[in-house]
């Protein structure tokens, strides 16, 4: 096993032992702000001031302009910002036929890859196929999307991403309605007994990340939140910290 998969790894055993101890409140909360959002003049720079300010995942968003329309990135960029960091990169496949474009992600850097379930034909083997390159393998829904889409694949994938926001641009607004994905995501999982993560990646900011993590969500995306104004650092640790307080809360 690679040493992007190991790191990968403890970080998925040290959310089962949170689990197991039975109580919602010990949930591990992770910040992972998306570089869509950040100065690529200074990304590395700032990369580093989101880690120092409690950032423990990176999230990569790549649009191909095709699946969404923008275009962003390719594997050479993943490889130079992989140079900057140590902590995991968390690769959002936002393409058209992902399995084309999973080994040269993964041969970049990569440490978790996810793809949305409107974009395989063959869902099933296209998680396998993340997996057979040493990353964690995660599966996307867009807003209209409904959950009951993925039960099929919930027992083999590392976490689950439910986009808050019609994907294909930052900085918009989060749409409420999502909520209800992110309880039944959670609900599903304790009657199931499976131990996928539950990410959330839209609109995630100050006045709306206490309602995600009630709502179940564990690994918060923010790109505007983190990078749009002011500090990384001190942004990434003011968002950290309603997060963890709103995980403590009995709802």
């Amino acid at each position: 096993m690679g040493a992007r998969a190991t790191l990968g790894r403890v970080i998925e055993f040290l959310h089962v032992i949170s689990r197991s101890s039975g109580s919602e409140s010990s949930r591990l909360i992770e910040l992972a702000p998306s570089i869509l959002s950040a100065d690529f003049v200074r990304l590395g720079e700032q990369v580093r001031a989101a880690g120092e300010g409690g950032a423990s995942v990176i999230h990569v968003d790549i649009m191909d302009g095709h699946f969404v329309p923008n275009l962003t990135i390719g594997p050479p960029v993943v490889k130079s910002l992989r140079k900057a960091t140590k902590l995991p990169l968390d690769c959002h496949l936002m393409i058209e036929n992902p399995d084309e474009f999973i080994p040269a992600f993964a041969d970049a850097g990569v440490d978790w890859i996810s793809v949305h379930q409107e974009a395989c034909r063959h869902l099933n083997r296209t998680l396998h196929l993340i997996k057979s390159h040493d990353c964690l393998a995660g599966v996307v829904i867009n807003p209209a999307t409904p959950v009951d889409t993925l039960s099929e694949v919930l027992d083999m994938v590392d976490y689950v991403l439910v986009m808050s926001v019609n994907p294909g641009f930052g900085a918009q607004k989060f749409i409420p309605s999502t909520l209800h994905k992110m309880r039944r995501l959670a609900e599903v999982r304790g009657q199931r007994r499976l131990q996928y993560r539950i990410e959330v990646d839209g609109g995630v900011a100050l006045d709306t990340v206490a309602d995600v993590v009630r709502a179940g969500a564990e690994i918060l995306v923010a790109g505007n939140a983190v990078f749009g104004n002011g500090d990384p650092k001190q942004n990434a640790q003011a968002l950290l910290k309603v997060a963890t307080e709103a995980a403590m809360q009995k709802v």
